[in-house]
């Protein structure tokens, strides 16, 4: 295709996606007292203040308040929450234009692998978000904890909704890393071997990494990120290994450098292995010179000097 037909190409798919967004946004601020509370509703049971009015009592831990600061607070979050919604249940789509764009300039084998990839990296991104929104209420019962029982707690709503929206991101691309490693694995860039070397260094990345990336800094967010993706790292060790060894079993020189010559056999052959020349491959004047008188005989056209 021309490069104008390709960027016309690009422009409609671009726009099937951005339409996709926008009408599942659409639906989803019609929808945005029900996901509010699907969002805010486990925190708020798990650290939420009891309301007097209605003879409850008062708590007696400490607790919080979901509160909209400000006069467009409201209109803002309700925005922000519905377009965050639309791109996250529209991901399907966007993401099918995405493919589509790509696909004609692939090789079937090409294509197979980034099926692959792209069924196993849904599954990996969605159970990490899911952990981080598990997670979210306990986190935050252990950091409402820590207040005096005497003061209150109040959660911005748009602060308390970045957070959320940060750690199911965070969490759900913190869980593509062995996805990664297994695809530099296929791809030999790096072994097996070479991946399970760098066990301790990977080991304090991922810690580092967890206790920079989610959003509240306590360490028990932090293990909770930190555990599964060691587990995750392990996982992809052995898929690299078990890949590894297929691959030395179909190809032993698989693992050799492009620069790097394979060993060679050089152990003499016993001379009665050698096959000898027949002379039926020879023309009668190869055999023996071009006129047969006077001239040295020849092997495969060869005289001894050439």
């Amino acid at each position: 295709m021309p490069l104008a037909e390709h960027l016309r190409e690009l422009r409609n798919r671009l726009l099937k996606s951005v339409l996709a967004i926008v009408v599942i946004s659409a639906v989803a601020m019609w929808q945005y007292p029900a996901i509010a509370h699907f969002v805010t509703g486990p925190v708020i049971d798990a650290v939420g203040c009891p309301d007097t009015a209605a003879g409850l009592g008062p708590r007696t831990h400490p607790c919080a308040q979901v509160t909209a600061n400000g006069l467009l607070a409201p209109f803002t979050i309700m925005l922000k929450l519905s377009l965050t919604t639309g791109l996250v249940a529209a991901s399907p789509i966007w993401l099918y234009q995405f493919w589509a764009f790509l696909a004609p300039g692939l090789h079937s084998h090409e294509k197979k692998y980034a099926l692959t990839f792209v069924g196993a990296g849904a599954p990996l991104f969605l159970g990490g978000a899911y952990l981080a929104y598990a997670v979210l209420p306990t986190t935050a019962g252990a950091l409402v904890g820590l207040t005096p029982s005497e003061w209150t707690n109040l959660f911005p709503a748009d602060e308390f909704l970045d957070i959320v929206t940060r750690m199911v991101i965070v969490f759900g691309l913190a869980f593509e890393l062995p996805l990664l490693l297994v695809l530099l694995n296929l791809g030999g860039v790096l072994s097996g071997r070479r991946i399970l070397s760098w066990w301790r260094f990977m080991v304090l990345g991922i810690t580092i990494f967890s206790a920079i990336a989610t959003p509240t800094g306590d360490p028990l967010t932090m293990c909770l990120l930190a555990a599964p993706i060691v587990l995750l790292f392990f996982g992809a060790v052995g898929i690299c290994l078990f890949n590894d060894r297929r691959r030395q079993r179909n190809n032993p020189d698989a693992e050799l450098s492009d620069d790097e010559a394979s060993e060679l056999d050089l152990t003499p052959a016993p001379v009665a292995e050698i096959e000898p020349v027949a002379s039926n491959r020879m023309l009668p004047e190869q055999a023996s010179g071009d006129s047969g008188k006077d001239e040295p005989p020849r092997r495969n056209g060869y005289d001894d000097v050439t």
